[in-house]
């Protein structure tokens, strides 16, 4: 029996990455982008479940949340520009993540099948962020948070699940924001010198996908050259 995964976020950079590594003969994949869904609409991430549900017959086995943004919202920005943000990045980042994840569990339990989630969260979970990014540092923490408490309720069940969290990885998103705080003195931070290729985040994905034992379950991988390390 094939292998159905959800992914999302998967039109460029660790998604793209993650649809390409995870590309078999046994494997069908639904990934995801923008182009079906709009996650910071209200109803998009349901809408998005509903979707993939019936592109992949009627099942689906793992979900992949990597779908998620990072905008800058200046600490000097109006109240409502600052909230607004904040509101954005959340809904995008954390609820829409959230809602994916409970329509997975439920599916699980009404098959009475086993499954898994893998959640991109990021270094900044830990480690915090820029002065601009407080709500990228908190939907990110609250990812984590969501993963172990997921793991936690659902283990006996059959149903795990695992968050990666990356350091700078070598995206458009990133990229940009390298060049803006400088480049190179932010790499001077990164042990390894480098910043993480996307096939390098995506090979872990794909091992939580297929390889990790359930004793697993609850795990926080770090990928970030040891930028951070706990």
């Amino acid at each position: 029996m094939s292998l159905n995964i959800l992914l999302t976020g998967a039109s460029r950079g660790i998604g793209a990455a993650c649809a390409t590594i995870l590309k078999s003969k046994d494997t069908r994949l639904f990934a995801a982008s923008s182009q079906d869904a709009d996650l910071s609409a209200a109803g998009g991430a349901d809408a998005l479940w509903d979707k993939a549900v019936e592109a992949l017959g009627g099942r689906i086995d793992i979900l992949i949340n990597n779908a998620g943004i990072f905008e800058a919202t200046p600490l000097d920005a109006s109240d409502a520009d600052w909230l607004a943000g904040w509101s954005r990045t959340m809904t995008v980042n954390l609820e829409a993540a959230a809602l994916l994840c409970r329509k997975a569990v439920l599916h699980w339990q009404q098959r009475r099948s086993t499954g898994r989630i893998v959640n991109v969260a990021s270094r900044a979970a830990y480690r915090g962020d820029s002065p601009a990014h407080w709500h990228y540092a908190a939907s990110k923490g609250g990812m984590v948070a969501m993963t172990k408490t997921i793991a936690r309720a659902y283990a006996a069940e059959g149903i795990y699940a695992f968050a990666v969290c990356p350091g700078f990885t070598r995206t458009g998103m990133a990229e940009d924001y390298l060049a803006s705080r400088g480049g190179d003195t932010l790499l001077a931070d990164i042990p390894l010198g480098k910043v993480a290729d996307p096939e390098e985040i995506a090979a872990i994905v794909k091992f939580l996908v297929h390889d990790a034992p359930p004793s697993m379950t609850g795990a926080v991988l770090d990928a970030n050259g040891a930028s951070y390390v706990r």
